[in-house]
């Protein structure tokens, strides 16, 4: 069932060409009252990538301009900003309804030797995935009020490392660790991996920002990614443990910073990710 729920989002990820530089996603059967941020990041790296034949993906800066309407389709145009020996850059727009909702850069670089150096890897000091109960394990106690979303399929198994459900009544340290991977097995294909991992980064983070407030799952709280950027140091597998070392180091103006950090199970840094979002008190 699990490997059903990935390939659905390999296949979301699988844009279909309208024309050069053009192409067309759609969107999951969900009730959702916006497009999923990660789905249209995902989407955007793939159109991106699918323009660019011997550079690697090094980073990615967006703007998420407008809530996406999950139930149209939507157009990524790519601009071939720049053809270099070194770095390639590309640019692309998602458009709805004759609209701009999501704008990303995203540039490549030729492979190169270079220094060597990253931070102390957390990976031996965190407990281990298998050791941690999975989201629907987790959540079960709340199913009552959450509902079926508990017990859906998911593509990404995500193990939290630092906090249960009912910690969340109290404000917690502005930390978080998740493992995450793909739950199934993914293709060779190091852009497939990158695309995967785009989505799925998207999906914890700016929830980070709300744990100093113990205002999970609040309706009195209206929470949308701004901007999202990330940067890919190594090669990794996205159908392999990552874990998700996430920050919020401040909040202000109603939108909140998180920063986050991806290691493999070797302790080598392969992604690095911060996002800023509106976390915005609702006035009754």
């Amino acid at each position: 069932m699990t490997q059903r729920a990935l390939d659905a989002v390999v296949e979301l990820l699988d844009l279909e060409p309208i024309e050069v530089n053009i192409f067309r996603g759609q969107s999951p059967d969900e009730d959702r009252q916006r497009t999923f941020g990660g789905q249209v990041a995902g989407q955007a790296l793939v159109a991106a990538s699918r323009t660019v034949e011997d550079h690697a993906l090094h980073s990615l800066h967006a703007y998420f301009l407008r809530g996406g309407d999950p139930h149209s389709p939507i157009l990524y145009e790519v601009d071939r900003i720049r053809d270099g020996r070194s770095f390639t850059t590309r640019r692309v727009v998602a458009i709805q309804h004759g609209r701009a909702i999501f704008h990303m850069s995203v540039s490549y670089q030729q492979p190169e030797d270079g220094f060597e150096h990253q931070f102390d890897s957390p990976v031996a000091d965190t407990p281990p995935p298998d050791d941690l109960p999975d989201f629907q394990t987790r959540y079960a106690p709340l199913a009552e009020k959450l509902g079926d979303w508990v017990f859906r399929p998911r593509a990404i198994d995500t193990r939290y490392v630092d906090w249960e459900p009912a910690d969340r009544r109290e404000k917690l340290p502005p930390r978080q660790r998740v493992w995450m991977r793909a739950d199934g097995t993914l293709a060779d294909d190091p852009v497939l991996h990158q695309c995967v991992v785009t989505y799925a980064s998207d999906m914890t983070l700016l929830d980070t920002t709300l744990l100093p407030h113990a205002k999970w799952h609040s309706p009195d709280v209206f929470m949308a990614s701004l901007d999202h950027a990330m940067w890919f140091h190594r090669p990794f597998r996205a159908d392999e443990w990552l874990l998700y070392d996430q920050d919020t180091p401040t909040a202000t103006g109603g939108r909140g910073l998180a920063r986050g950090h991806l290691w493999d199970l070797d302790g080598n840094l392969v992604a690095s990710v911060v996002q800023e979002g509106l976390i915005r008190q609702m006035r009754r």
